[in-house]
C-alpha cells in the first residue's frame, strides 16, 4: 500500500470500529445478576488461551526487541544519516512481516481470530510503508515517510492493545 487516500483512511477507521465491537461483545463480563445456571469457562478453554497468549507473546517479543534496536537509529529525525535509516527500515520492515509470518500461524478462536487478521493486515500495511521508506533517496522523502509510519504505528498498536485484551494480557509497555 503506497499512498493513503482518503478512502483507505476511512477504511482503516471503519475496521478498527468493528473490531472495538466485536472485542467489546466478546469480553463483555457477565452481570452480577446473571443466571446462576450460566456455565463457566472450562479449564481447558483457559489452558487453550493461556497457550496462545504465550505464543502471542514470543513472538511479540522477538519482534518488538527487533524494532526497537532498529528504530531506535531514527530517534533524532534531525541528526539521521540517510544510509543508517535504509538500513534499519529494510531490517524493521524484515521484522514486520516476520512477525506476521509467525502470528497467521497461530491458530486463534473467535474473536481473537478476527482481531488478529484485522492486526495482521494492518501490520502488512505499515511493512510495506516501512519498506518504501528504506527506498527514500532524499532525507526530505525519508522524513515525510516517517510521518506516514507514526500514523501507520498508531493503527498497528490499538490492534496489538486489542489482541492483548482478548488474550488477557496487559496492554504493552511501550508504543
Amino acid at each position: 500500500m503506497v499512498g493513503w487516500s482518503g478512502r483507505s483512511g476511512v477504511c482503516v477507521t471503519a475496521l478498527m470500529c468493528a473490531a472495538l465491537l466485536v472485542t467489546a461483545c466478546g469480553s463483555q463480563a457477565p452481570s452480577p445478576h446473571a443466571s446462576v445456571t450460566r456455565q463457566a469457562p472450562s479449564p481447558r478453554a483457559g489452558l487453550a488461551r493461556e497457550q496462545l497468549a504465550d505464543r502471542y507473546l514470543a513472538i511479540a517479543k522477538d519482534g518488538n526487541r527487533r524494532l526497537e534496536k532498529d528504530l531506535g537509529r531514527l530517534e533524532d529525525r534531525h541528526r539521521i544519516r540517510l544510509s543508517t535509516a535504509k538500513a534499519a527500515l529494510t531490517d524493521a520492515a524484515a521484522t514486520e512481516r516476520l512477525f506476521d509470518h509467525r502470528l497467521a500461524l497461530i491458530e486463534f478462536g473467535p474473536p481473537i481470530k478476527q482481531i488478529a487478521s484485522l492486526l495482521y493486515r494492518l501490520n502488512q500495511a505499515r511493512a510495506s510503508a516501512t519498506a518504501a521508506a528504506a527506498r527514500s533517496t532524499t532525507l526530505r522523502q525519508l522524513r515525510t515517510w516517517l510521518q506516514r509510519l507514526d500514523r501507520e504505528n498508531a493503527a498497528v498498536e490499538e490492534a496489538v492493545r486489542i489482541v492483548r485484551s482478548q488474550l488477557g494480557l496487559p496492554p504493552p509497555d511501550t508504543s
